[in-house]
This record gives C-alpha cells, sequence and structure tokens, in this order.
C-alpha cells in the first residue's frame, strides 16, 4: 500500500510541477534560442533547467514572479556550460557553423511573403546582417540586448537575472547599441 500512496504522490507533484512551469517554457524556451544560438542546444539547456528544477517544485510555488528567477537560473546554467566548453579541448566540426547559419531554424517563424524576390532578399539579407552584428557582441552585450530589446525584460529584471547593477545593465545596453549601430551603418559583419 506504501508504493501506491507513492506513487500517486509523484503524479501530483508531476502536475503541479507542470502547472508551474507551463506558462513560462515558451518564453524560456526563446530564451535558451538566444543565448545558445540553435535549436538543439536550447532544447538542451531547457532539459537541464527542468532537471534541475523538478526536485525544487516547492520553492518554485512560493515565488511571486518566477519568470526573472527562472530566466536567472537558466542564463547561469548557460554561462557554466559556455565556460565548461571553453575550457575543453575538443571541437566539434558543427561547432565550427557560424550563428547567422545556426539560427535561421529559430528566427523562420511565420515569414511573410514578399510581393517580389528584391525585397525577400533585402529582408534576408538585413537579418543576416543583424544576426551576425548581434553575433559579433561580446556575450554579456548580446545577452542585455536580447533580454531588454527582443525578449522584453525590464532593466532591473536583467539586473536581478545576470545579478549586476541596474547601472551596469544600462551601460552595457547602451554600449551594445552603439557597436550594433556602427556595425550596421558600416556594413561590416
Amino acid at each position: 500500500m506504501g508504493n501506491i500512496l507513492k506513487f500517486s504522490d509523484r503524479a501530483t507533484e508531476r502536475v503541479r510541477f507542470e502547472a508551474l512551469l507551463r506558462p513560462h517554457m515558451a518564453r524560456l524556451f526563446k530564451l535558451a534560442c538566444r543565448f545558445t544560438g540553435n535549436v538543439p542546444d536550447a532544447e538542451d539547456l531547457v532539459q537541464d533547467l527542468l532537471i534541475k528544477l523538478y526536485p525544487r517544485c516547492v520553492e518554485l510555488e512560493k515565488l511571486e514572479q518566477p519568470a526573472p528567477w527562472l530566466a536567472r537560473v537558466m542564463y547561469r546554467m548557460w554561462v557554466d556550460q559556455r565556460r565548461r566548453y571553453h575550457r575543453s579541448p575538443v571541437i566539434f566540426a558543427e561547432d565550427l557553423v557560424q550563428f547567422a547559419q545556426a539560427d535561421a531554424a529559430v528566427n523562420h517563424v511565420g515569414a511573410v511573403s514578399a510581393d517580389c524576390p528584391a525585397q525577400r532578399y533585402e529582408r534576408e539579407y538585413s537579418r543576416r546582417r543583424l544576426q551576425q552584428a548581434l553575433y559579433d557582441l561580446s556575450d554579456d552585450h548580446r545577452t542585455v540586448v536580447l533580454m531588454h530589446d527582443v525578449e522584453g525584460y525590464s532593466l532591473n529584471e536583467i539586473g536581478d537575472i545576470l545579478d549586476c547593477a541596474v547601472g551596469t545593465v544600462k551601460s552595457r545596453l547602451h554600449r551594445a547599441r552603439a557597436c550594433l549601430r556602427q556595425c550596421l551603418d558600416d556594413g561590416t559583419f
């Protein structure tokens, strides 16, 4: 009888966990895609996050605003993965693919068909230029721009997620936008 009770407890715990995280999954996945630059790594990052958080369901229930906290945990996991990757002496051939090519699957959501091929080409060319300009930014600058301008996090939330002062976030955002503007104006990427 004890095994049956434990099994039903696990089922209710799974349902509670799923109910807590389901509203945040789309935003977390988009943010993971922005961090990692490709869909498979983003899926792995979100999966690792879920595995890490499952035993902490009680803590999740106590949070008033779980979205910034979840983004912070995922950001730290991503930073840890990047550090491990850069310390590793092994480089896989598929890791040499540029960000613009790997991110094409992420940003090809509901593209509106243009009236003529020239407009489609121009839109695709502009998108690739922007992706490459974002890729050329440092990790800190790219993260702040993506979280604020693309994902819509507030400066205070980004400061909490990145564990830095709001002034630092503002400074990084300003510098990142200036670098993007210069790169796009110069036509260099």
